[in-house]
């Protein structure tokens, strides 16, 4: 299992919303620069930057501090949030990015989403599904968490044509943010259910033992940010999930996975 470290942008700031709330926002210090340099020290290989203004309205608003970060060419990134058309993904691919994560617009749209993905290949998008546990099902919202889908996850997915997607970012949003662990139910059943794709798990590591959890569940990546953020997990723990971690800073080849 990989560890991706994640920065999320609001207003050109690096923050944390608790649960998906953006009125439960924390300010942290850190440029996102000084983050990328501190994880790619670790011996992080690749990084997550959302940007919240961007998924939450729907136009990308944090892009020059994004092309910033793919400038110093430390780190692969995987980059979402406002991501409605081609001509953005295309845009972000083009400017450093390595990976572009497609939320709202694979369960609005699929089958546009479906024509991105034979455009652009099946490694350079993630999809992303943003759940709530509802009547007992993961259902997902959109556009920054603020609105219902009325589909469940598995229902999201099964509108995409067969083959087409290999990685999911699933967010579980009531342990985002939280520091309550991360929902091992939740990804053991799409591992049941789709076993063939490259699950990425967010929302809720706190700690050494939530990563060991997850990779024994199977999933391709755990994707954190508070725990990272707020140095709760120690670079030896870390290790065994950063690729890099047993290399010098200075010797690490920028984009190895």
């Amino acid at each position: 299992m990989l560890l991706i470290p994640a920065i999320d942008l609001r207003h050109g700031r690096c923050v944390r919303l608790h649960q998906g709330d953006f009125s439960a926002e924390t300010r942290y210090e850190h440029e996102p620069h000084e983050l990328l340099s501190r994880y790619r020290s670790l011996g992080a290989s690749w990084l997550h930057v959302v940007d919240l203004d961007g998924a939450k309205d729907g136009v990308l608003a944090n892009r020059a501090v994004i092309v910033a970060l793919a400038s110093q060419r430390a780190v692969r990134l995987q980059v979402g949030g406002g991501v409605r058309s081609a001509a953005v993904i295309d845009d972000l691919l083009r400017h450093g990015g390595e990976r572009v994560v497609v939320g709202s617009a694979a369960v609005e749209r699929p089958r546009t989403v479906a024509s991105w993905l034979a455009r652009f290949g099946r490694e350079r998008i993630c999809l992303a599904f943003d759940v709530r546990t509802e009547t007992g099902e993961p259902r997902v919202r959109t556009h920054g968490w603020t609105r219902a889908s009325g589909l469940t996850l598995w229902e999201a997915l099964g509108r995409l044509p067969p083959g087409s997607v290999r990685h999911v970012l699933c967010t579980d949003i009531e342990r985002d943010g939280a520091m309550s662990g991360p929902n091992l139910a939740l990804y053991a059943a799409a591992l049941a259910r789709f076993p063939q794709l490259a699950w990425q798990a967010s929302g809720g590591v706190r700690n050494a033992a939530d990563l060991r959890a997850l990779a024994r569940i199977g999933v391709a990546a755990a994707v954190s940010g508070k725990a990272l953020l707020e140095e709760r997990i120690t670079p030896e723990e870390l290790r065994p999930y950063l690729p890099d971690a047993s290399l010098p800073a200075s010797t690490c080849a920028p984009g190895r996975s």
